[in-house]
């Protein structure tokens, strides 16, 4: 069953708390599942399509393995995504496939604007008629992390799941966040899942988790616009991906302009 199927919609959710209406924000949930992805596909771990003249990027920050950081370690590819599976606002113009590598060891103390106790991590962004048909030979790293780290995640296929996401409580209003906090508690799912706000798993948009903190915001180090959450990463037994304590990895990005750059965040 694909995740949110029993989720009440975007209308009956607002119907309940209209107060919601301007925080609603697009999200396309990316469900995973066992396969043999091929290089058209949106995946987790799949082969990659990559343009001849671009160097295939390489991670040289000291990580636990190798203090020097010396020789470089070739990232892994971790996301591929196709615009026509997750189409959003969230593209940059003419863009229409996404990619994210990391380097498949954690790193403490990581320069800006990398997160701490996580792979360093690159964001590509391709027109598909700038790339060829074959999918490309990735470099073997010279150091991968132990597997217990889970960063060297499994080959899945993608499904959209696109709806309206919803920001945690303890982000709004008081008085919103109460009607929010009644909403959650009559449609929670097995195990009192909240299926209402910042819904889990791998996807676009949307809104981020704060269930260990207290919310804060990223401001872009560009022209200190709020950021907003690009991508997120999620821990997952079927992809074999762990970040942090069982958690997610966050891509926040600048909405004025793409090209300002991220931030990266583990929570």
């Amino acid at each position: 069953m694909l995740p949110y199927s029993n989720r009440p919609s975007a209308e009956s959710i607002l119907a309940a708390v209209p107060a919601l209406a301007p925080y609603a924000r697009p999200a396309v949930v990316l469900h995973p599942a066992p396969g043999t992805p091929g290089a058209q596909d949106s995946s987790i771990a799949g082969p990659v399509r990559w343009p001849a003249h671009e160097p295939w990027p390489h991670c040289s920050v000291p990580d636990e393995e190798e203090p020097s950081g010396l020789p470089p370690v070739a990232m892994i590819p971790v996301v591929q995504v196709l615009r026509r599976d997750a189409p959003g606002d969230w593209w940059p113009r003419g863009a229409d496939v996404f990619q994210l590598l990391w380097c498949p060891n954690p790193h403490w103390n990581p320069p800006a604007p990398h997160a701490d106790g996580s792979p360093v991590v690159e964001i590509r962004w391709w027109r598909t008629a700038d790339l060829p048909q074959e999918p490309f030979t990735v470099p073997v790293p010279a150091r991968q992390e132990e597997e217990d780290y889970g960063f060297s995640p499994q080959p899945c296929l993608l499904t959209p799941v696109p709806l309206t996401d919803f920001p945690y409580p303890a982000e709004l209003p008081d008085e919103v966040a109460e009607d929010v906090e009644r909403l959650v508690g009559e449609t929670s799912g097995e195990g009192g899942g909240d299926v209402i706000t910042r819904v889990a798993g791998c996807k676009f948009g949307g809104w981020p988790t704060w269930h260990l903190t207290d919310p804060w915001e990223f401001r872009c180090r560009e022209c200190d616009t709020p950021l907003r959450l690009l991508f997120t990463v999620a821990s997952d037994h079927t992809t074999g991906i762990t970040v942090g304590r069982w958690g997610d990895l966050r891509v926040f990005s600048c909405p004025v302009d793409i090209r300002h750059g991220y931030e990266f965040d583990v929570h």
